[in-house]
């Protein structure tokens, strides 16, 4: 609250003393200052709590999954973040049914084959109700996968996987994996350029 006074055709500050008395002013004033104060709390955010709570973004959705249910092995959090329509479009997955159950078992597949299996999100972004994850898998062949007998190689894969989100629950998710290369680095599949050993005759 500003008070400004002005020669001329404003008033004087001895017409303001005289007509309205010093200790007169001096109340508004105050008053002022105290009005003035409450707004600057208002702009400092102070509002209560309830206000200013947020809801959890899709982002961090996705980001738990990987973490809880891929790392830490915490299948149940599977069932608080996976919709039970939820679908694994991927060509070769473990188990093509839909729900947190099937994803479990997903899951399962992979850490069986690679006990100290690491999941690792490298990127992400994220528009409307749709969520592009970039990840690499990383782990020690113990366990059969797709009928290829423990080697104890260790491999490192990356991929893709763009998760569709409703009301704080994964809908689908698209995965890409680059299978090829993991086939590669277990032996199952001669890498590029390298020369097949002759059959013997």
């Amino acid at each position: 609250m500003a008070i400004s006074f002005h020669s001329g055709e404003g008033l004087q500050s001895t017409n303001v003393e005289s007509r309205l008395g010093r200790a007169s002013l001096l109340p508004r004033i105050k008053s002022g200052c105290r009005e003035a104060k409450g707004v600057s709390k208002v702009a400092e955010g102070r509002e209560p709590e309830k206000e200013r709570a947020m809801p959890v973004d899709n982002k961090s959705i996705v980001r738990r999954m990987y973490e809880e249910v891929w790392n830490k092995r915490n299948l149940e959090v599977a069932k608080e973040l996976i919709a039970p329509s939820h679908a694994v479009q991927l060509f070769d997955a473990a188990d093509s049914g839909v729900g947190p159950e099937a994803y479990a078992r997903n899951v399962v597949q992979f850490v069986r084959a690679f006990p100290d299996l690491k999941f690792k999100v490298l990127d992400m972004v994220a528009e409307d109700e749709k969520v592009v994850a970039l990840w690499n898998i990383s782990g020690t062949h113990k366990g059969e996968f797709r009928g290829i007998v423990p080697t104890g190689k260790k491999v490192s894969v990356d991929g893709i996987t763009i998760s569709q989100l409703s009301n704080g629950k994964i809908m689908d998710s698209y995965v890409s994996l680059d299978l090829w290369s993991m086939m590669q680095q277990l032996g199952a599949i001669p890498a590029v350029g390298q020369p097949q050993k002759a059959s013997a005759r």
